[in-house]
């Protein structure tokens, strides 16, 4: 994927107070253990000095050479047996002083075979979060904390009571997020104002950005002005600032978009809408949208070619009850 420049120097930043910090624990560690145990840092220092002897030995043409490598290999062996011994009757583990890496894989380089590491891309993916992902600012939303109580078990239908409606669609947003990203339909939240739509995406936004998946959240009026400013502002700073928004949007792990239906609906806002949808779509990247629109409703504001995406490409959560902001305001 492209990066952006200064996203990735974030990244890198953090990848860089990430390998400081475990240079420190091992420090510390290391002042910890010599100071109760001086023994290991002798042996430690011997070591190194075997190190240092070895490589001048293998730059040497000396007649013994094989006899002393194979000399310092014994004893390099036996003190490693000694030092494990040291460690463990003093209750630590035998690789306690060892060098701290929070990635095997790169050491915490961030480089692996010459490309980023995965552990690079997460921290890319969470900067980007942090630019794009509002929602992710607004609280401690999380699914340990969305209360099916609060709404009623009463059918107002003859069918499905809200809570037993709820239900179904708690599990289908927490299945979402718990599988992302082998997840295969997209969703559509459908319901009236204040029924835990925005909610239950900031829970699925959460646990997707804590596995390093990038999160892109806007209304749908901030996210199509992005595609108009970058295509008719006069000027070029907003233009550029604009199209990187929109190649954010399009590009992200997951995109959010909230409020469809209270976007101003032009031609040039339609087409940004199609586009949006579709390049995910084509590109398998997922998309959650939100909207206080009903079926028909949709239909009506929306050409055939987005309400057909909207019908074979996203699972459709209808959301039912009574005003959940409202009701803690009146209890």
């Amino acid at each position: 994927m492209p990066y952006d420049g200064k996203l990735l120097a974030r990244a890198r930043d953090a990848l860089d107070q990430r390998r400081a910090a475990n240079q420190a624990e091992q420090q510390r560690r290391l002042s910890l253990v010599y100071a109760r145990v001086p023994e290991i840092q002798q042996i430690d220092l011997r070591m190194r000095a075997q190190m240092a002897e070895l490589v001048k030995l293998t730059l040497s043409r000396r007649p013994d050479l094989t006899e002393r490598i194979e000399e310092l290999k014994k004893e390099n062996l036996d003190l490693q047996v000694r030092r494990a011994e040291l460690l463990t009757e003093q209750g630590y583990g035998m690789d306690y002083l060892d060098e701290i890496c929070s990635c095997p894989k790169c050491r915490d380089t961030g480089i692996l075979n010459g490309e980023p590491c995965e552990c690079l891309h997460k921290l890319y993916n969470r900067e980007l979060t942090k630019e794009l992902g509002v929602l992710l600012q607004s609280g401690d939303e999380s699914f340990e904390r969305f209360e099916l109580t609060l709404y009623s078990d009463r059918s107002q239908d003859g069918g499905a009571s809200p809570r037993e409606t709820m239900a179904m669609v708690y599990g289908a947003c927490k299945k979402f997020a718990d599988n992302f990203p082998k997840v295969s339909a997209n969703l559509l939240l459908q319901g009236g104002t204040g029924l835990g739509k925005t909610y239950l995406s900031a829970c699925i936004a959460r646990v997707v950005a804590e596995k390093g998946y990038s999160v892109c959240y806007d209304s749908a009026t901030a996210a199509l002005e992005a595609f108009e400013r970058q295509k008719f502002s006069r000027d070029p700073e907003e233009a550029e600032s604009a199209a990187r928004r929109v190649r954010q949007m399009l590009g992200c792990d997951l995109m959010i978009l909230d409020d469809l239906g209270t976007e101003m609906l032009t031609p040039v806002s339609a087409s940004a809408l199609y586009t949006l949808l579709n390049t995910r779509l084509v590109n398998g990247r997922k998309t959650i949208i939100s909207t206080n629109c009903g079926d028909e409703e949709l239909q009506r504001r929306y050409s055939p070619q987005i309400c057909s995406r909207l019908d074979g490409e996203f699972l459709r959560l209808p959301f039912k009850g009574t005003d959940i902001r409202r009701l803690r305001r009146e209890s």
